[in-house]
This record gives structure tokens, sequence and C-alpha cells, in this order.
């Protein structure tokens, strides 16, 4: 049976109900779930403090038995504070090779950002706990989630929009926008050359999501990537000023002057029908008119 531990980098668990369903869920699918004391922890809007968040993921590295799994609960804020406190080389000495997979989205994508650079893992940005007991219940992002965490290669494929010719291997990666720019400039934020980035977000207007994208452009990052996949922008409406510029026209204008191909309606990100993708793994994108395809390899899994 896989064992699942849980852990809380981020915030607390503002819905306990869900929790226990994704726990409940995940139990009837047949995995052993560990360490659910983290679900009745709180601090101000964390899930307890810096020390004990961070020390979720430090004893990883001194686990005599490794989890097949490490699941993030839910995301918020938070985890750009525990940056500092990780113990990068234990970890890296402890799991680099290892099966044991890091799963989470939304606020983790700063740890995964820290622990790609510093120990050099591979995580999978997927569903948090809160996402595998919200209701209705997803069992198609269950149901990928098993899939990609049971075996050691997969494809996705979707429906984008335009006609686009593409054959390309690259690194993936990537996460929440907002996360991913918010470590520019640090020593957290990786250089990956010829990459293959994807990006998500919830709650942004659209000027906001251009801004960012902006970010990812004048800094290079987006020029030296093969390709930009957008996942799911959820509730990422105009307001009132904005006179007819949508999202739709953000994405267009990120089109006119990024100078590598943007593939769109990536299943990835805050909603329904997630996911589950590497981070730091190789992997092939193949696009054929509104046809794309994603396989990847090379990431931690259980057997």
């Amino acid at each position: 049976m896989p064992r699942i531990r849980l852990i809380a980098p981020s915030g607390y668990p503002a819905d306990p109900a869900a929790m226990t369903r994704g726990v409940a869920r995940l139990r009837a699918a047949g995995y052993a779930v560990e360490n659910e004391a983290v679900l009745g922890r709180s601090m101000q809007r964390f899930a307890g403090s810096d020390a004990e968040r961070a020390a979720d993921l430090n004893a990883l590295a001194d686990a005599e038995t490794l989890p097949d799994i490490a699941l993030v609960t839910r995301g918020g804020y938070g985890a750009a504070r525990l940056l500092e406190h990780l113990h990068y080389d234990a970890l890296r000495e402890r799991l680099s090779g290892s099966a044991l997979a890091m799963v989470g989205h939304s606020d983790f994508t700063a740890v995964q950002m820290a622990l790609h650079v510093r120990s050099g893992l591979a995580t999978l940005a997927g569903p948090l706990l809160a996402d595998l007991g919200a209701e209705p219940e997803d069992g198609e992002t269950l149901s990928q989630f098993r899939q990609v965490l049971s075996a050691p290669s997969a494809e996705v494929t979707w429906a984008c929009s335009g006609d686009a010719r593409l054959d390309v291997e690259g690194t993936l990666w990537g996460g929440n926008l907002a996360v991913l720019c918010s470590l520019l400039g640090t020593p957290y934020f990786p250089r990956i050359d010829d990459g293959i980035l994807f990006v998500e977000d919830v709650g942004e207007p659209p000027f906001r999501i251009e801004r960012l994208l902006y970010q990812l452009h004048l800094s290079g990052v987006l020029g030296r990537q093969r390709a930009l996949l957008l996942g799911r922008f959820s509730d990422c409406r105009p307001g009132p000023r904005d006179n007819g510029y949508t999202l739709e026209a953000a994405f267009g204008q990120l089109r006119a002057v990024a100078g590598i191909p943007v593939i769109d309606s990536l299943p990835h990100g805050h909603g329904c029908g997630q996911l589950t993708l590497p981070f730091g793994a190789p992997a092939h994108l193949r696009v054929e008119g509104p046809a794309a395809r994603l396989g990847f390899t090379g990431y931690p899994h259980h057997r």
C-alpha cells in the first residue's frame, strides 16, 4: 500500500471538512495517509510556526523509511518564509535518486524552485489535499494523479487554440505565476535554458497577469525557453476600468513580444480537472494545430 505523508508548508486548513474528505478519498483509493497532525496546526494564517512547517520538509531527510508521496495540504502563503531554513544538503543526500514524490502546487511552487536549485530535486506540481477533498468530487484529478505517480513516464493531451506546429524537448518546470515572479533575482530561482515552462494563477486581474508575464519576458526568462504553456487562470476577471481589456487581450500581447511559442489551455492550476506534472524532469511537447501532447519521464514515482 503506497504511503502518503502530509506536509503543510503554507496555510492552515481553512476548510477542515475538505481535508477530512481528502484523507478519506485517498484511503479509499488504496493509500495509507500519515501525519494528520499537521491538519490541526494553525498560527495566524499559517499551518503552524515557520519552524514547524520547515520541519515537515526537513524531516524527510532524516526519515528512516521514506513515504512514497509527500503531499501538500493546501496553498495560500508562507512557503517563502521557509526557504532559508531548509536543509538542502541533507535533502539532496537523502532524496536524490529516491522514489519519494513531493506533490503540490500554488504557494508550494516556491519550495519546488528552491529544491530544484539547491538540492537538484525533481518534484511534481499536482493536487493539494484540499483539492482532493473538494466538492463535488473530482475523480479525474485523482485518477491522473494515481496514473502519473505509479509509472516511470506519462503523457497528457489537450485541445489548444491556434494552428501551431511544434515538436520540442526540454526540462518541464513552472507553477504559480505570481510565486515564480516573486523569486526572480533570488538564489532560489532556477536557471533553466531550453525548457518548457508552464504557468497558472488565480484571482489576479488581466493587467496583473500581463505584468507578471512581462517580468518573465523582460528578465530574459521567457526568451531562454522553447515554449510557454498557459494553464488555468481561475477568477482572473477584468475590472470596471479595463474597457474591453481581457485576459485574452493580455495573452495576445504576450504572444506578440515573447519570441517563443505560447500554447494555451493546459488543464493545470486552481480548479477541477487538474493535471499532475513534473517540475524539473525531461519532457517532449508536440503540437499539431489544436491538438497538444506532452510526454514526460525521469520524475519520482512509486511502483
